[in-house]
């Protein structure tokens, strides 16, 4: 998608209050017009869940053209799919499976290059509170293991 606060630092509690509050008319159209019953959004992210692919193929053409009419906002082609839940959704640094959730490999990656620099009892600590959140039992023990 395109930068919505361009300018701002990701992150800025300004930019997500302002995503927020831009994204609201998306956010009803989503619920009102096309009556999505599984739709979860956070910032510009957003996942649609369904059964049926042709539904999901159909609604992704009337979601283009609104954000791209309404809110000059454009999706980007390389980040949207559809497939199975049983593949894994993958939604802000995590793939989440109907009973579990993995960190994404590139988030990992980031983590430890991070880590490998800064030993920090803070930062370890905001790794494992992050990892905590889903199945990461072997994570917590190699970013134990390396203090």
């Amino acid at each position: 998608m395109a930068d919505i606060c361009k300018g701002l630092p990701l992150g800025n509690l300004t930019s997500q209050l302002l995503v927020n509050v831009y994204m609201n008319e998306f956010d009803q159209f989503m619920k009102r017009e096309l009556k999505v019953k599984y739709y979860i959004r956070y910032a510009d992210d957003f996942v649609v869940l369904s059964e049926d692919k042709e539904y999901l193929q159909n609604i992704l053409n009337k979601m283009k053209k609104f954000l791209e009419n309404e809110l000059k906002l454009y999706l980007h082609p390389d980040k949207v799919f559809i497939k199975t839940i049983a593949s894994g959704i993958d939604f802000l640094g995590w793939v989440h499976f109907p009973k579990h959730r993995v960190l994404r490999t590139s988030t990992k990656n980031k983590m430890f290059g991070n880590l490998k620099g800064n030993q920090k009892r803070e930062t370890v600590q905001s790794y494992l509170g992050l990892i905590s959140h889903g199945n990461t039992h072997k994570l917590k023990e190699k970013i134990i293991s390396k203090q």
